[in-house]
């Protein structure tokens, strides 16, 4: 029993660990100007390194946690539809996420990252048009399509650069 409870005291710690990273991601993300030619709020999507990492360390439950701890500190930073948004697109490509990052996934980790990063483009976009009554929102859609399909290939290729360093890291924990 004891030693149930010391393994669990390390799975939330790394997990403690692994959503103070997502957040200092998110928050640096945020200190990025827009870029001229793309949609508000197109950013390379860093945090969701994390989340792809604690989908394979840790679990679906845990990634999902760090897509809500992001969320509302998108929320608490930025405002309500920062949450919206945020929650709509981060929830999404998080169980995309999760069905495509199998191990020996034909898609590697870039493309996973792809297919996560257009699954949070689609959900934000979704939850942009309810929230603005208006479909016309989705005048954004080819631009997404094309920041997502770059963002999604440059966060893959980190994670794969840093999986070493976050392996280290959950060994230290658990």
């Amino acid at each position: 029993m004891a030693d149930r409870a010391k393994n669990a005291s390390k799975k939330i710690a790394l997990l403690g660990i692994l959503g103070a990273q997502a957040l200092t991601l998110s928050f640096l993300e945020n200190l990025i100007p827009p870029l001229p030619g793309l949609p508000p709020g197109v950013k390379p999507g860093f945090s969701n390194i994390v989340t792809m990492y604690a989908i394979q360390a840790l679990g679906p439950g845990e990634a999902f946690f760090i897509t809500l701890l992001k969320a509302l500190f998108a929320g608490l930073t930025r405002g309500p539809v920062a949450f919206v948004l945020s929650f709509a697109g981060g929830m999404l490509s998080t169980v995309v996420m999760i069905l495509l990052l199998r191990p020996r996934s034909p898609f590697g980790l870039a493309g996973v990252s792809v297919a996560g990063a257009l699954a949070h483009n689609s959900g934000q976009l979704a939850g942009a048009v309810i929230l603005t009554g208006t479909a016309k929102t989705a005048f954004y859609a080819p631009l997404l399509v094309l920041s997502a399909v770059v963002t999604g290939i440059i966060t893959g290729t980190v994670l794969k650069v840093v999986m070493p360093v976050l392996e280290k890291q959950r060994k230290y924990f658990m």
